[in-house]
């Protein structure tokens, strides 16, 4: 079986929590790597370190408001590179500053979305996020 390779950065263990399991519950097929920071986000996508390994992503949910790097710092420097810049990156965030929004969409973000309050709305926005790049990118269904 096929999977979609998904890196999650994203720093509070709450939001982790929500987003795997709506990730998980779906219908696609995901793989699912997390990163805590900003730093860890840019070793892992340039396969430095412990992440030599690590498998590319094919989608990047990313938080804005990280430690060490953030994410506005993150999605320069992934729109900037030529092995990555084709990586759709989905901002996931508690802000919705217009500011923000303007900052990440003038790096070339693929959509930004103000994190949803609650549990079940968070899970519907995951579902949705998947469903979009399902019908674009063709993704893999679990049998």
């Amino acid at each position: 079986m096929n999977f979609i390779e998904i890196l999650l950065v994203e720093d509070n263990e709450g939001d982790i929590l929500l987003t795997t399991e709506a990730l998980n519950d779906s219908e696609i097929a995901t793989n699912i790597s997390v990163v805590k920071d900003g730093l860890e986000a840019l070793n892992y996508l340039q396969k430095k370190d412990k992440y030599s390994n690590a498998r590319s992503p094919q989608l990047v949910l990313l938080d804005i408001n990280l430690p060490k790097v953030n994410g506005f710092e993150v999605l320069r420097e992934i729109k900037s590179s030529e092995d990555l810049k084709h990586i759709p990156v989905v901002i996931l965030s508690t802000s919705s500053s217009e500011e923000d929004i303007h900052k990440c969409y003038s790096n070339y973000a693929t959509c930004f979305i103000t994190k949803p309050l609650s549990a079940d709305s968070f899970s519907e926005v995951i579902s949705s996020v998947q469903n979009f790049f399902n019908s674009v990118v063709q993704l893999p269904k679990t049998v």
